[in-house]
């Protein structure tokens, strides 16, 4: 069979990948933080016998939009944005040390401060913040973060911890799997000073929902030439096999 159904296959399911990625990004519209995943297509020579006369298509992760999200009010003592560049350091999933942007925080029943998704906060010593049973709670603009504990007045609010927060290169994290920033040397990142962060506040995701749709509209168009193309290569085929016949 002419190698064309393959490579019309092969562009079909490629593109389905991108549309599923594109589809992620739109899901995470909403998501405080998040970083859409770009991606890119790519030529591939069929390799074998014969003339080169078919070419694959394959789509990679073209990295992610580096872009800052809008900035919302939110007037809640646990929400903050980083001011410019810079990551908030949490403990991904396996373990490790992970960057994100997402600074809608919470504090879970066992005082483990973490993000919206669950990711356990870091401190400036490695380890995650734990806050003590309190009545009012501020993070400073540095990441210190001061609580008056209960059954105590203003007077006594004390600093319990400082938040982890870094600024490595853009060209040595990636993103991954987990929706975290990861270094690829997996080596941590070191606190850096001059990282900001303005308290009452929550960097928006960066997804552009007009131009993903757009996208969203021409991969499906795509899709449907390279079914298209899978249809003529069957006909194509049919037509030959009746030739043979017919000689």
């Amino acid at each position: 069979m002419d190698e064309l159904i393959y490579v019309a296959m092969n562009g079909a399911k490629q593109l389905e990948r991108a549309q599923a990625m594109v589809s992620h990004n739109l899901a995470n519209a909403n998501t405080a933080g998040f970083r859409a995943q770009m991606q890119m297509f790519q030529s591939q020579d069929v390799e074998g016998p014969g003339y080169e006369t078919r070419v694959n298509t394959v789509m990679s992760p073209g990295g992610w939009n580096a872009a800052r999200g809008a900035v919302m009010t939110t007037g809640n003592e646990l929400d903050v944005a980083i001011s410019g560049d810079g990551w908030l350091a949490v403990q991904a999933p396996d373990g490790s040390e992970a960057y994100t942007r997402s600074g809608d925080l919470r504090v879970t029943a066992l005082g483990v401060l973490t993000t919206g998704a669950g990711h356990p906060v870091l401190g400036e010593n490695g380890g995650p913040v734990a806050v003590p049973p309190h009545t009012k709670l501020s993070i400073g603009g540095d990441g210190t973060i001061s609580v008056i504990s209960k059954g105590q007045g203003a007077e006594t609010m004390a600093s319990v911890a400082r938040l982890k927060l870094v600024n490595p290169s853009q060209a040595d994290l990636y993103k991954g799997e987990d929706g975290l920033m990861h270094t690829y040397e997996g080596v941590d990142a070191d606190a850096d000073a001059a990282v900001r962060l303005t308290s009452g506040v929550l960097e928006g995701s960066n997804v552009n929902v007009v131009d993903a749709m757009v996208d969203m509209i021409g991969i499906s168009r795509r899709y449907e030439m390279q079914v298209q193309m899978m249809k003529v290569a069957n006909d194509n085929a049919s037509a030959s096999a009746t030739l043979m016949r017919m000689s």
